[in-house]
Formats: C-alpha cells, structure tokens, sequence
C-alpha cells in the first residue's frame, strides 16, 4: 500500500473535507478502478452486506475507498469496508474458510466469543497467521448470544478496514421486545497508511492537539480561580510536560469518522414505521476513537452491554469505549426523522446517520458540545487542581512528571507502603518496576473506581447519560465464588515518547501472566495515565465489581478513564495462550500488552 506520508497540515477546505466527508464513502468497485466513486449526493450511502448460515467464505483483499476526495488503499472482507455483517444463532457450529489475498500476513480476531485458543486468531498467540495466499479455516461452536464484532489482529489491518459486526440471535428469546433492528458501527479512518500514522505519533505525540491553552486562558483562569491556584496548576502541568487538552491522541484533525462505513455527507439512514421499536446494536470498531452518541428527541433504552443483557436504562446519551457494544432501543414518533449524532470525545469531529420513515430524509444534527478540559482530580489527584488538596511536602505538587521519574520531587510519590485498596481510597502504592522508569510520565495519587462517572466532558450536561453503575447484569455471578488470589496492573505510558505498557514494562519485556485452570481470580487495574485504555482480555469474561466488591457487570471489554481503579473476576476456563491489551490500537502497538497463560494446575 501508498501513502502521502509527508505529515503536512492541510489547508482549510481540505481540512473541512476530512471532518465531514466529501461523499458517502465505501469502496470503489467496478473492473478494479479506483475511481471517486462518491462526489455525489448523500443518496449513495450504504450498509455493508449480510451473511448468514453456517459456513462462510471470506476473503481478505485490498481494495481502493474515497472517504475524503481522495482514492485510497483499505484491507477489506469480500470487498467491502466495513465488513459483511456476520448472523450466526446460540448453539450452531460455523465453519469460517478465511482466504487472505494480501502480499502479508492477517488474520481475523472474533472480539468478545469464548471458543479455544487456537480460533481466537492472534498471530504468534493463537496460531501462525494467514500466510499470504493461504485460507485458513475457523470452526467453532456458538455458546453466547448478542452483539460482537470481529477484526484483524495483524499489525495496522483493523485500521485499515479488516472490522465487522457479529449478531448472534439467541436460543431463547430475548427478554425485550422490539419490531425491527439495525447494526450501528462506529469506526475511524485515516487517509495516511496506519504504519505511518504511528510512526508520526511516535515523533510528534502532539500533532493532532490544536487546542492547546493560550495566554487568554491563563487570564481566565486568573479571574476565576485566584493568582496562586492558577500558578499551582501550570506549574503542575509543566511538570509532566503534558497539557490538559489531550484527550485523544489522534482526532478528527486526522480521521474522518464513519457510521456503518458511511462519512457524515453520506447519512446513513436506517428506516422505522411509527409505533415500531427499534433495537439500535452499537459497535465502536475504531482504532483510536471513544464516541459520545445521543438521538436527540429520542430516550435510549440500553438493554445489552458486550453482548449481554442488562436491568434495561434509559438515557439520552452514552459514551462508547472503542471496542465495547450496547444494544439500545428506541420508539421513534412524532416525527419523520432522527439524526444519530456521535461526537469523539474530544469533540472535533463526529460520525452521523439518520432513522426515518423513509430514505433521503435528514434531521437537523445538533451543535457539538464545548471541549472539555482535564483537572487533576480527573487523573486521581484528589482536587488539586484548585487547591483543595496540598500535595505531601517535598513533592513537586503532582506526584509525578519526568522530573519526579529522574529522581527528582516526587520519585517518592506513591511508594510509602500505603497499599491501594482493590476499591479505591487511600494512597496509591506502585510497583517497583515503575520506579525511576523513563517511560512513565504519571502515576495516579488516590484512584477511584468511578463507576457513577459519565466521563469527561459528560458530567452535568442536562442530559441524563449512561455509566458503569447505571448498569447491572440481568443475572447473578455466573460462578458464584469468591475469588482466590488477586493480581493488579497499572496502565503507564509517556506522552511525549508515545509508549504505552503494563507496569512500566512493554509487552517484549513482560513475562506472561500466569493463571490456573479453572481458578476464580480478581484482576485490580490502576490507570496511571492521563489517557482513557479500553482493556480487553480474550478468551474469558471480565465480571466487573461494585465499589463494594460484589459481582456488578460482565464485559468483555473495561473501560478505565484516568484517575480510575477498577476491579473484576475472572474464571480462568479457558486454556492457552491469550492476549491481553489496551483497545486503543497504537498503544497496544506501542507495548500495552500482555501475553495470558492459562494452564493445569501443576
């Protein structure tokens, strides 16, 4: 594959055809010319195909797309981008014969499925990968219902278009009702080859932060908070060398967003007759990218989270981690169109669609919300930010920093022998293998679990928004025991490097982590970063504990935003080699990610 890889920042209308889109978008078909297929009207939007059965037959290829105006090379699944939506039912076994027609390596990854190692489609984990001009076959039994997504888990493929949604219709019926359905799929695309795409981020972290903090904003700071607090915390910032704007490493600056494989311009639209419930399967198959998503004049009913079912909750919005589903019902009425808005987190850009009674019908879309700006609280430092907590004496008043990390104030912070508790509270301990590490920048002071959090950004927006604690598994602890051992990780990284880790230890330099077949264990995860991981263990579930340490939420992928600690079991029944990683593709790339052994008791 090319690319202009020259990293320069466009101008002005090429900027404005990048956020919105020139065109509906998708792959550019017909006797294998790359042509634009898409400087037309928003009519040409489309839904990837689905494919139903038992036994399928993918093929992986290149094919060209125009997302932007201009033609560029994507991986794609039976030439199209996203890929064919997969339906399957509980309780068959499907036969997948997978050709890859790449010149490399791929492979395909079935995000959120219990099935055996050697399926689960990890090159060097799982199996060898698909060689090129190789067809390798998945064959499985479907013991879950709900909604999924599969991907490539080879290098940069997923962001270049190998991801796809999975519906799985369950034995039983569900325990909600609803007249029609639509997959919704979220997911981001770069025109710049993702090699160096994370090759610029690996120079230049920086590159998509536009919005950093001015002279004006220190003034209005000054107004507002008072001459010493204001100093206090530029003081505390420049320490870390960070900036409070950073909420996303890569932002529509760089992505153009897509809803179903469509750019906003193309407007998807998934139809509805009035008096209909519509079960709305949200999938956030991005690389890099968490959506917050509304219907604006329609209530969500959230019943299903990864796949599973939830106490139903309604709400007007919901942050999506990448990698996570939600199924939602809505009941359109009163009028003749809806606009799905899901702006990123960082809100410079956003993905759109539409539900109507009809195609060619637009609903009017809403203005993004103001961007949001960190605090120290946000990233566990207990209100410092306004001064509400002084930091320990001899400190540089953050705990943390490079300057903290050479041995300087703060290398003490957080290693007094005051364990964390797996809840939260109290000072944070930190592993030595942090300790004087040159690639962490942070460590979190007094992490919370934050369950009852919508987020940053989210938070007393006039609008009722879903979290963590919101929802509740429909059933009990599907194992019932008390886990026996517990194991906690910190999520470290360096901004300004770009490296991402466990522990301060990238994946090449970490040993495995070592589970017991059949033991019921608890996974503690402490983020020290100012960045939001979406962590995703294959293989097994993640059953998520409330603040009182008791069976809450089963997912299989967790969210953890910064300043966060969060607990969950896991029953290890599932032997073989597993990975184990940060959502967010370039920083699994980049280290954060550990090999899971699970093996016989010895």
């Amino acid at each position: 594959m090319t690319s202009d890889v020259s990293g320069r920042r466009a101008a002005s209308p090429s900027r404005r055809r990048f956020v919105t889109g020139l065109a509906a978008g998708g792959v550019a078909t017909g006797a294998g010319l790359w042509h634009l297929p898409g400087l037309a009207s928003p009519g040409r939007a489309h839904s990837p195909t689905v494919l139903t059965g038992t036994q399928f037959d993918l093929s992986i290829d290149a094919s060209p797309v125009n997302f932007t105006g201009r033609t560029r090379p994507a991986v794609t699944v039976n030439g199209s981008l996203p890929a064919p939506v997969l339906r399957w039912r509980e309780g068959d076994t499907v036969t997948l014969r997978v050709a890859n027609r790449l010149p490399v390596q791929s492979s395909v990854h079935w995000h959120g499925l219990v099935l055996p190692a050697n399926m689960d489609g990890v090159p060097g984990l799982s199996f060898d990968g698909i060689g090129p001009g190789e067809t390798f076959t998945y064959r499985f039994d479907i013991r879950q219902s709900g909604t999924y997504w599969y991907h490539s888990h080879s290098l940069f493929q997923e962001q270049a278009g190998l991801y796809g949604a999975i519906v799985i219709d369950p034995r039983e019926p569900a325990p909600y009702a609803f007249d029609r359905e639509h997959v919704v799929l979220l997911s981001d695309w770069t025109d710049l080859a993702p090699a160096a795409l994370f090759r610029r981020m690996k120079k230049m972290a920086g590159y998509d932060n536009f919005h950093k903090r001015t002279v004006g904003d220190f003034f209005d700071d000054l107004s507002r908070d008072g001459l010493s607090a204001t100093l206090r915390d530029r003081g505390q910032w420049g320490r870390m060398r960070m900036t409070p704007t950073d909420l996303s490493d890569i932002n529509a600056n760089t992505y153009t967003y897509l809803l179903n494989g469509n750019a906003p311009s193309g407007n998807w639209t998934g139809l509805f007759r009035r008096g209909e419930k519509v079960l709305l399967r949200f999938i956030n198959g991005s690389a890099m990218t968490y959506f917050d998503v509304r219907i604006p004049g329609l209530k969500m009913t959230v019943v299903a989270a990864d796949g599973q079912y939830i106490h139903p909750v309604t709400v007007d919005e919901f942050r999506i981690a990448v990698a996570e589903t939600f199924d939602v019902i809505v009941e359109p009425s009163g009028q003749d169109a809806y606009a799905i808005f899901a702006q990123d987190m960082g809100r410079t850009g956003y993905a759109r669609g539409t539900l109507a009674v009809r195609d060619g019908l637009e609903a009017p879309l809403p203005a993004q919300d103001p961007r949001p700006i960190l605090t120290m609280d946000d990233m566990g430092h207990g209100g410092m930010d306004h001064g509400a907590h002084k930091a320990p004496e001899g400190s540089c008043g953050a705990g943390m920093g490079t300057k903290g990390m050479e041995g300087g104030c703060g290398a003490n912070m957080g290693h007094g022998g005051m364990a964390g508790m797996a809840h939260g509270g109290g000072m944070q301990s930190h592993p030595a293998s942090e300790r004087g590490n040159p690639l962490i920048d942070m460590q979190t002071m007094s992490p919370q679990p934050k369950l009852d959090d919508p987020g940053i950004g989210l938070r007393d927006n006039g609008r009722t928004v879903l979290t963590y604690g919101a929802m509740r598994s429909l059933f009990d602890d599907p194992d019932g025991r008390e886990p026996e051992r517990e194991i906690e990780l910190h999520l470290t990284g360096h901004m300004e490097k770009f490296a991402w880790s466990f522990d301060g230890l990238k994946f090449m330099d970490a040993q495995p982590l070592r589970l017991n077949y059949g033991e019921r264990m608890r996974i503690v995860l402490v983020n020290d970063t100012m960045m939001t991981h979406p962590i995703h263990l294959h293989g097994m579930w993640s059953d998520v504990e409330n603040e009182n340490g008791e069976f809450h939420l089963r997912k299989h992928t967790v969210d953890m935003p910064p300043g966060t600690k969060r607990a969950y079991r896991v029953r290890a029944d599932a032997l073989g080699r597993w990975a184990y990683h940060c959502h967010l593709l370039y920083h699994m790339e980049a280290g954060m990610m550990r090999e899971v052994r699970v093996e016989e008791r010895a």
